[in-house]
Order: C-alpha cells, then structure tokens, then sequence
C-alpha cells in the first residue's frame, strides 16, 4: 500500500483534471479498482481492465505515482499492478512480458530494449538528475567537486561508499561514472546494498557513506537523514525517464491498448502539469519533457 504525500496545488490540479475529463485520451468511469504494489497481478490482455507497470524504485519511493496512478485508474475505471524496482531488472520484465508498460531511466539499455524488437513505442516523459550525498563532515573533502574527481577522491581515500549493486538505472549510471574515471578500484569501504533507493539512502545514512542518488528520491528523505548534498552538478549528473509499451508481438497476454492509454496519459499537457507542479519543501521533484513553452509558463 502506497502513502501519499502531496501539496495542496497537486491535488487542485488532480480535482480540475478529474472534472474536465483531459483533453481526448481519457474516459469518463466511476472509479478505480484495487491496486496492488508486490507483483504483477497475473496475465493481462488487451481487454483486460488490468495494467501491469514496471516502474523504478524512484518514481514510487519519491511519491510522484503516488499522485499519478489514481487519476488513471479513475480515467479508465482501470486497476494499475505496480511492480517498483531497478530498471535493469524492469526491462527484463519487459523482455519476458510479465509486464506490459515500463517507466525506466536508462537510455543506453532502452535504446538496446527498443532495438531488439522488445518494445512498439518509446517516450521520452520527464528528467531531474543525480547528486552524491555523503557526511555532513564531507570527509573526502569533495563537496561541489567535478563528479568524476569526486569518485576517485572517494576510492583514493579509502572512504565508505554505497552503491545499489542492482542494475538499476542509478546503479547504471554510477558504472558509467567509474568507466569514465578508469575504472572503480577495490577498496574495503566500498560496499553494495542490493535494495531500492530509498532502503539504500537509509542504509548510507546508517554507515555515513557516500551514495548516489537521484533528485526526486532525495527530496522525499532528506528531513530524516543525516546525510547532505555534497556533489550536484554536471551534464553527466543528468537523469532521463521514458516510458516503453512491451511488443505485443512477442507476448500476446501483454495488454497493449491500456499500456498505450498509460503512456498517451504520461505525455499528456495535464499529466506534464502535474509532474511539475508535484514539489517537496518547495523544490520541484521532476521537470516535464514534453510541456511547450506556453505551457510551462
């Protein structure tokens, strides 16, 4: 069971965007079905009122689906299965068609997905970026640092770093960064969760160790961690999210007409609004893709 925790501009939004009935790709219904968040709920079909969502820790732990899986189901009198891990892992659920949507952030292994014939459409859907959080006492002395320079100042050092160790999007992205610093070296404080992003910032918090993390999750557990902000920019710190509809070609339980709806929906001028709208202490979680100018102002 998911809990929400949403601004009141949010949820004005969600009322105005319920009652206008969105702009042509949503239906009228008198409410959604029950929604679980530990499986894929079985085998869907095109005509099934169930859609299978394989979609990053980060996307639910950062509270966004939260705000967003409620409105569709109630568009399309629809049940969402949320199935939350890494992407790596969800593009595999992909492959297999356990699932029939995915909401990743890995654009290399999308690109791959995509170019094996796995998925029919890939959307672009919104961005935010990574940032490295660590001790409030910075012990590696890297905060502000070029994020390469502050990966091997962290190895060089000796310091306590953790990773996710799952092939999520996150995890992908740290490799990359090691790849560009010349490779991570073994060192005895380096040390890999297998969890989520935020059982992981949790667990960092407890160690004091450096992590990588992504902007929304961040924003949702900050107050209850110790752990600060120490490295935040750089292009290479930027953090794409697409969402893919599984080939039906390939699995025919997948239910392509809602995996469609779900992605027409994530796209949608409405659906972009409330990304940006949906904020934390103020700060904006994740910024929409496909918003035009006039739009956003």
């Amino acid at each position: 069971m998911r809990q929400s925790s949403h601004n009141p501009t949010c949820w004005l939004a969600v009322v105005l965007f319920l009652t206008s009935g969105g702009c042509g790709v949503f239906s009228d219904s008198s409410g959604p079905g029950d929604r679980t968040d530990s499986g894929t709920g079985g085998q869907a079909s095109s005509g099934s009122s169930v859609l299978r969502l394989a979609s990053t820790t980060s996307t639910r732990d950062s509270g966004l689906l939260d705000l967003l899986l409620p409105i569709f189901e109630q568009a399309h009198d629809c049940r969402v299965d949320l199935l939350a891990m890494g992407t790596g892992a969800a593009l595999k659920t992909g492959q297999t068609g356990d699932v029939d949507v995915l909401l990743v952030h890995a654009r290399a292994a999308e690109e791959t997905f995509m170019t094996a014939g796995h998925g029919i459409r890939h959307e672009p859907v919104m961005h935010n970026s990574f940032l490295i959080v660590g001790p409030a006492g910075d012990p590696a002395n890297v905060s502000e640092s070029d994020v390469i320079a502050a990966l091997q100042a962290i190895s060089t050092g000796g310091h306590r770093y953790l990773s996710r160790g799952d092939d999520s999007g996150t995890h992908q992205r740290e490799q990359s960064l090691w790849e560009r610093a010349g490779g991570r070296p073994d060192w005895n404080r380096y040390l890999e969760s297998g969890q989520g992003m935020g059982p992981t910032l949790v667990m960092a918090d407890e160690l004091q160790a450096y992590v990588l993390v992504d902007h929304g999750t961040w924003l949702k557990q900050a107050e209850k961690l110790e752990l600060v902000p120490v490295v935040t920019e750089g292009q290479s710190l930027e953090n794409p999210y697409a969402a893919i509809v599984v080939n039906p070609r390939n699995h025919s339980a997948v239910n392509t007409r809602l995996a469609s709806l779900f992605v027409d929906f994530l796209i949608s001028e409405q659906t972009q609004k409330l990304i940006m709208e949906y904020t934390i202490r103020g700060q904006t979680l994740f910024y929409p893709d496909r918003m035009n100018a006039e739009s956003a102002e």
